[in-house]
């Protein structure tokens, strides 16, 4: 049976993640306190924001703007959307 834990970002109690998505602290966290879902969801918009700002995961800067989008987006704060993106209605 799958771990279950109350997901921060749908609030709502689903299954965990398996291993830690990144290493250290921060993994530990993440693995705490997201579901497989939202973290399938943040892959998604991950890859959007890499692609559509041009980001080089080489340079340290754009690491750290990448996981302060990370925890705004687990927090259900206000984080970047793609700007050229538009939903198939």
């Amino acid at each position: 049976m799958d771990k279950k834990i109350l997901c921060k970002k749908l609030g709502k109690e689903l299954p965990a993640l398996k291993v830690p998505p990144m290493p250290g602290p921060k993994g530990l966290e993440v693995m705490n306190l997201v579901s497989e879902e939202a973290w399938e969801m943040w892959k998604s918009h991950q890859t959007t924001l890499i692609n559509e700002k041009h980001l080089d995961m080489s340079d340290p800067e754009n690491r750290k703007y990448l996981m302060e989008q990370m925890d705004k987006f687990f927090n259900n704060e206000d984080y970047e959307k793609a700007t050229g993106f538009k939903a198939l209605d």
